[in-house]
């Protein structure tokens, strides 16, 4: 689900594009210093734009060729090819407490999942699993910051803010190294 903030953000200009993805249209934008935003399921192109309209003080800018990059890398790793992502990042927004959670996300490894009670540890606030749950949910940057990674103690998977269903399927993808049927 797409929420803008309360106040929109001035970094400058932003640029868009709306990928195809195997559950429907990815959302991705950039700023001139790194991908922004990551949203794994847009209802439409006109609703990504929407989103951003809100969420920035600069109308978003269509730029497919600047967001090249970015989906060539999410493409190969929707189809088992790619681990690692190593486009620019821009961490213009969050809290420095979000912050610290989202650099940790990167940290687990790709095939693996972590708890919320490890995440938690790993940024030295052991009692902070909800805090760590919402940073996660928070995180702009899905799939290329591993958030799906992150699950219940239990084993339970949690939430997604793209939806359960896309959580599944990103694991079964790590897990297996091809696309789920």
């Amino acid at each position: 689900m797409l929420t803008a903030p309360n106040q929109p953000f001035d970094i400058g200009p932003i640029y868009y594009a709306v990928s195809t993805g195997p559950w429907g249209l990815l959302g991705l934008a950039a700023s001139e210093k790194g991908l922004i935003h990551v949203q794994s399921a847009v209802s439409s192109e006109k609703a990504y734009v929407d989103f951003l309209k809100r969420s920035f003080v600069h109308p978003p800018q269509k730029n497919p060729d600047r967001l090249q990059p970015a989906i060539a890398q999410l493409r190969l790793y929707l189809k088992g090819k790619l681990k690692n992502f190593d486009v620019p990042l821009d961490f213009f927004s969050g809290t420095p407490f979000q912050k610290q959670v989202w650099k940790k996300l990167a940290s687990i490894p790709y095939g693996e999942t972590r708890s919320y009670t490890w995440l938690a540890r790993s940024v030295k606030r052991p009692q902070a699993h909800r805090a760590v749950g919402n940073a996660n949910g928070k995180n702009p940057l899905s799939i290329l910051l591993p958030c799906h990674r992150v699950i219940q103690s239990n084993g339970g998977l949690g939430g997604y803010s793209g939806g359960i269903h896309i959580k599944k399927y990103l694991l079964e993808l790590e897990k297996t190294g091809r696309a789920p049927l």
